[in-house]
């Protein structure tokens, strides 16, 4: 099965937004099974920090929020850095969620941010676009399907 590690803003949009956005669909697909989501304490306390800006909180009950949060916290992967990455995206914070996908050996780290995406691989996680996600979950569904 894949894993993937879905940075915060990915996560945010995916549960603030409706319709048919990539990150929408991306949680959907994670809540059908078709994926492991793994995160790491980091990623819910940036999490948690994302929905305090204005966007987030207009749109969202504190209520909302903290069952989001729970959600997260019960039936995805929560998974310890065990493994330092520094220095290789522009942001320090980007660097904790490579780690996290380092650490817990994820196949996939889904951001949405042009300057992680260029880096394209570290350590064997594949860095991608929400759409790219996608577009693999789709190929995987449709190989799975044929067999």
């Amino acid at each position: 099965m894949i894993v993937a590690v879905l940075d915060a803003n990915v996560l945010a949009s995916g549960l603030v937004t409706h319709g048919q956005t990539a990150p929408v669909q991306i949680l959907d697909a994670w809540r059908a099974g078709h994926y492991a989501l793994a995160l790491s304490e980091h990623l819910l306390a940036e999490l948690t920090h994302t929905f305090e800006d204005p966007y987030f909180s207009r749109r969202l009950t504190s209520e909302q929020i903290a069952a989001n949060l729970r959600l997260l916290e019960r039936h995805a992967t929560i998974a310890a850095i065990t493994v330092r990455v520094e220095g290789v995206a522009t942001h320090p914070e980007d660097d904790l969620t490579l780690s996290t996908a380092v650490s817990i050996r994820a196949g996939y780290l889904v951001t949405g941010d042009k300057k992680l995406q260029d880096i394209v691989t570290y350590r064997e996680v594949q860095i991608v676009s929400p759409r790219r996600f996608l577009e693999i979950l789709r190929t995987q569904e449709s190989k799975s399907a044929s067999e």
